[in-house]
């Protein structure tokens, strides 16, 4: 999991223990490391929202094709890959550049408000993922189903431009 997220591998560190193999006082621990800067994230990154897009588009695809049996597979995998995303931004983006702008209290408001809000949007998702995993969709659902598409949809792009033009430039080497 450490290599997914561009970390490297956990060292053990020593246990402490005595010879009776009880805990002692004297434990040692290590500072967690900081996230160093990767010069392929952002791209890696963007690649992710035109690759979510995509498949984000296929979906509708089907629905216009009326082939609604496909898309609660498809919704899973986009959830899937979408989660993936969020856990690298989270963690190698926001994390880095949160502590790369410390001093900085208006680009830090601003990385708290798109954290904010990605989470947020990440609800939604979640929970338009559920909503449509269905075995059969009757008229009202497929009806209720492009509306909610046409919906997330377009929140996901607004997002995607918002954090593209303003928040992946803030990402610099320390």
């Amino acid at each position: 999991m450490r290599r997914l997220i561009g970390q490297p591998p956990e060292r053990q560190a020593p246990t402490g223990r005595n010879d009776a193999g009880s805990a002692t006082l004297g434990a040692i621990s290590t500072p967690a490391r900081p996230i160093a800067y990767d010069a392929g994230l952002v791209p890696t990154l963007k690649q992710d929202h035109h690759d979510l897009v995509a498949l984000f588009s296929e979906i509708g695809s089907c629905a216009k094709l009326d082939r609604f049996e496909d898309i609660p597979m498809l919704l899973t995998r986009f959830k899937m890959n979408f989660e993936a995303h969020l856990i690298a931004e989270n963690v190698r983006f926001y994390n880095y550049v949160e502590r790369a702008l410390e001093g900085d209290s208006e680009n830090t408001m601003l990385i708290r408000s798109f954290r904010r809000e990605m989470n947020a949007i990440a609800r939604g998702v979640v929970d338009f993922v559920k909503k449509y995993q269905l075995t059969g969709f009757d008229a009202g659902e497929r009806a209720a189903f492009l509306e909610d598409y046409r919906n997330v949809g377009d929140l996901l792009a607004q997002r995607i431009q918002r954090e593209e033009a303003s928040l992946y430039p803030l990402y610099q080497p320390a």
